[in-house]
């Protein structure tokens, strides 16, 4: 489908997909509602693109994936891509920041701005859907289960404490800020985990993300604690 106001992405991608294995592709634009509606009756498809080679109708971009020898990627699987993603992106900021300000790589500063990039970073995820943030965190915070808008709180706080470590300023506050959610925040993913062996979503990245509950949201959590400990001693 290439309309006026709307381009079928999947048409892109099976475009590039035929081209990169070899194939001359001789593209059929379908440019109007009506055009679009023949052709799937004509066919008796419920979706466009449809690739045919050589004649013989392969199907739409899922099925030519499949052609191709490509497995499909299961959106239900849990996987620690987007925290991987997230770190190694405001570690390297954090590189670039201590450079930008000394011209070196100063390894207390490389610190002090990876946590507070990466507190930064979390907090706008969990931001960005408030309300399914909450539900996924509702699961298994020991504190927001008692006490509900602690849910909604939580994303704000470490926000404040992320911004607070960047700009040095308000160290007062968000040093026992940190240390109390960082606490209660391991406490209760160190129990659901590995005391009561919940299998749980994370919900350090945001509600529905595939992140598995474990390892990686106690790391933002003990951060949190370590970025508490720094500002006290400073």
């Amino acid at each position: 489908m290439v309309m006026e106001k709307h381009i079928c992405p999947y048409g892109l991608k099976s475009k590039e997909l035929l081209e990169s294995n070899g194939y001359q592709v001789e593209d059929h634009h379908l440019t109007t509602r009506e055009e679009t509606d023949a052709f799937k009756e004509e066919y008796d498809v419920k979706t466009t693109p449809q690739t045919f080679i050589d004649g013989k109708r392969i199907g739409g971009h899922d099925d030519l994936r499949e052609f191709f020898g490509k497995k499909q990627p299961d959106k239900n699987k849990k996987s620690y891509t987007p925290v991987i993603a997230i770190f190694a992106t405001t570690f390297l900021m954090a590189i670039s920041g201590s450079i930008a300000i000394y011209d070196i790589i100063d390894n207390e500063t490389v610190f002090r701005l990876f946590i507070a990039f990466s507190m930064c970073v979390l907090a706008i995820l969990k931001l960005r859907d408030l309300e399914s943030f909450t539900i996924e965190f509702l699961n298994y915070d020991l504190l927001a289960q008692k006490i509900v808008k602690y849910a909604y709180v939580y994303p704000f706080a470490e926000a404040f404490v992320g911004i607070a470590m960047i700009s040095g300023v308000m160290i007062w506050l968000a040093a026992p800020i940190a240390l109390f959610i960082g606490s209660v925040g391991a406490y209760s993913v160190y129990k659901a985990v590995y005391v009561d062996k919940r299998d749980l979503k994370c919900a350090c990245v945001g509600g529905n993300s595939n992140v598995p509950l474990g390892a990686v949201s106690l790391t933002e959590n003990l951060m949190m604690i370590a970025a508490a400990i720094w500002m006290l001693a400073a």
